[in-house]
């Protein structure tokens, strides 16, 4: 009986080994089952064959676990096989990758690095099983780590215990990461490719562990996948670069055969143009459609003489330009510039508003300069485009200098003739005179404006150019600005000519008018006596002001040899100390003195005058007196008459 009981258990045993097989039951169970073997009592006579049994059992398990895992392994490697030739992306697919590597490894932690070379140093850009943030983060150098060993013997590494291995260099930041993250066991294995690392594939664990030989295959083999995708993508991206290149080249290609055709049509306009002799306003118009921006064209003077703009263009630095403005300095460098190189150059930018000026020449002279106002860069094809109907411009601008040439030759032959002491027939002259629109059968009046070189010239052809008197004879003579107009139009030239003075030479200029003057044979000496004017103004210090032929008659014969030092001596002799009383005071002696001369001494009258009581007047005369002396000596009262005029005329001066 007892007997069958033993050979009842044994059999139970078997089926139970049988069993654990059959469910994949883990290591503990056979453990387990070797154990209950082992305890039973040694009087037992098959107790060494179920001991050994059990032992086969386990050898079998341990077997089939391993061919499981190499199953797994293959299937791992199948599917990133697989995943090469997929449509993931590199980034899914090295992401597929380290999660492989964890998962088939029995790994808690897993990450893949490339050498990054603006870093010069192996970064992490795929990481699984992460608790620590910075471990997505980790930067490797060459020389540090278990980079070092990797990246030297190109061979897999593996560590039980990372932070107290002392068989490489430990890098502290790495370090830290790693005790964050709470990793000890450590596996590494290179990405090759040409025999060169590109990258690495790590495995960790938070615990000791030994790494068997096929795990570290399986890794290795999933490494050579991630370098094969690494490579690929490159080469990919590559491929699409070359790709992408050759469509650019064939688009900019096209856009220059656009742009030299649109360059071919505006040279063929501009021609045309040209030779049908349309205006230097229709060709801005022109110019300004073809350049989608605002045109000025500027004289030698900076003088704005024609513009156009494109329409739907809404840019405002062109209204807003003026020749003495804010960017005044900047455009006159950049005109410099471009007679210099040739060339277009920028000038300034305002309110977004880029400005491009070009010079234009006629061998050595300086004609003038365009301008072009624009919100968008131009290309090189339609900087070339500008700069050539820039030149268009120029050819215009040249015919119009020639035509203005010839007539100011005409005008200034005719002026010369007209003042010379010695007029020759003079119904020729009036003739001549009158075909610029000038009667000198009527009242004339002569204007004399000093501006000095080269203003004075410059003045005269902005009046020819802008045909801004249009019956009236002028010229530039001797650096002095002569306009020989009608008497009822004198008021008229003077308003024009002083706003163009203004503009062009600021406060530095000063002008006599004449008297009205009948018939030729007067004018001779009427310019003689206006040009004798002029000297007299300058040394009285008179600027930004034109004096009539009336008020200067006297001052022209008595001062026109004397500088202006002599005359300031004389007006401190003679009224230095009324006016330094005046100044100091602040009261107003000088004035009521010269009301009162030209009241011819009548205080009353000067009261009226002053708009003060008479005895004021009076008072005032008293400390007069005390001041400057008795005003009862008729010399004396002249010469003090004759300087408080002329101290009133460079007070009015502006």
């Amino acid at each position: 009986m007892s007997t069958d009981i033993k050979a009842d258990a044994a059999q139970a045993i078997a089926w139970d080994l049988i069993r654990l097989l059959h469910q994949g039951a883990g290591a503990d169970d056979f453990a387990a089952r070797l154990a209950e073997a082992e305890s039973l009592p040694d009087s037992e006579g098959d107790k060494a064959g179920l001991i050994e049994l059990v032992r086969m059992a386990m050898a079998l398990r341990n077997r089939l676990e391993l061919s499981q895992q190499r199953e797994s392994g293959m299937l791992a490697v199948i599917e990133s096989a697989r995943d090469l030739s997929s449509h993931l992306d590199l980034a899914e697919l090295l992401q597929a990758i380290v999660s492989r590597a964890r998962n088939m490894l029995g790994s808690q932690v897993a990450w893949l690095s490339t050498y990054d070379t603006a870093l010069e140093a192996f970064h992490v850009i795929a990481v699984d099983g992460a608790l620590a943030r910075s471990t997505g983060n980790m930067t490797a150098s060459n020389d540090h780590g278990i980079v070092s060993v990797v990246v030297r013997t190109r061979l897999p590494f593996t560590t039980p215990d990372y932070l107290s291995d002392t068989r490489f260099t430990h890098d502290p930041a790495l370090d830290a990461t790693f005790r964050d993250e709470g990793v000890a066991a450590v596996a590494g294995v290179p990405l090759l490719w040409e025999g060169e690392v590109i990258g690495l594939l790590f495995v960790a664990d938070r615990y000791h562990r030994t790494h068997t030989a096929h795990n570290i295959s399986i890794l290795s083999t999933l490494a050579t996948h991630a370098a094969v995708a690494i490579k690929n993508a490159k080469a990919f991206e590559q491929a699409n670069a070359a790709r992408a290149s050759a469509e650019t080249a064939r688009a900019e290609l096209e856009r220059h055969a656009r742009k030299v055709q649109a360059a071919a049509e505006a040279h063929e306009q501009m021609t045309s143009l040209l030779a049908r002799g349309a205006s230097l306003a229709t060709l801005c118009e022109a110019v300004a459609q073809l350049m989608q921006g605002c045109l000025l064209v500027l004289d030698e003077a900076a003088q704005v003489i024609a513009r156009g703009t494109a329409p739907g263009y809404d840019g405002a630095a062109a209204l807003r330009y003026e020749p003495n403005g804010h960017h005044s300095s900047a455009l006159a460098k950049a005109v410099r510039e471009s007679r210099q190189v040739g060339r277009s150059v920028l000038a300034y930018e305002v309110d977004g508003e880029a400005c491009r000026v070009n010079a234009v020449i006629a061998g050595d002279d300086m004609l003038g300069s365009v301008l072009l106002f624009r919100r968008d860069a131009l290309d090189e094809m339609s900087v070339r485009t500008f700069e050539r109907a820039t030149s268009v411009v120029g050819i215009v601008l040249l015919a119009r200098e020639r035509s203005e040439a010839s007539q100011s030759r005409d005008e200034s032959s005719l002026l010369r003739a007209l003042v010379s002491p010695r007029q020759d027939d003079v119904p020729v002259l009036c003739e001549r005179a009158a075909r610029f629109g000038l009667e000198l059968t009527q009242p004339c009046t002569f204007l004399l404006l000093d501006l000095g070189e080269p203003n004075a010239g410059q003045v005269a052809r902005r009046l020819r150019t802008g045909k801004l008197l249009p019956h009236a004879i002028f010229d530039e003579m001797d650096g002095v600005l002569t306009v020989l107009c009608a008497t009822t139009q004198a008021e008229n030239v003077r308003r024009v000519v002083t706003e163009l003075a203004r503009n062009g030479a600021g406060a530095q200029w000063r002008g006599v008018v004449s008297r009205p003057l009948s018939g030729a044979p007067s004018l001779p000496a009427a310019f003689l006596m206006l040009r004798r004017a002029l000297p007299v103004l300058r040394r009285l210090g008179v600027q930004g002001h034109i004096v009539s032929q009336n008020e200067m008659a006297l001052y022209s014969t008595l001062f026109e040899t004397h500088d202006q030092q002599s005359l300031a001596a004389f007006l401190e002799s003679t009224i230095g100390a009324l006016t330094g009383y005046d100044e100091k005071r602040g009261t107003e002696l000088a004035p009521t003195l010269l009301s009162y001369f030209d009241s011819n001494q009548n205080a009353k009258l000067a009261a009226q005058r002053l708009g003060i009581h008479v005895n004021t007047v009076r008072q005032r005369l008293a400390t007069i007196e005390d001041l400057i002396g008795h005003l009862g000596n008729a010399s004396r009262a002249l010469e003090i008459h004759i300087a408080l005029r002329l101290w009133n005329l460079t007070r009015d001066a502006p």
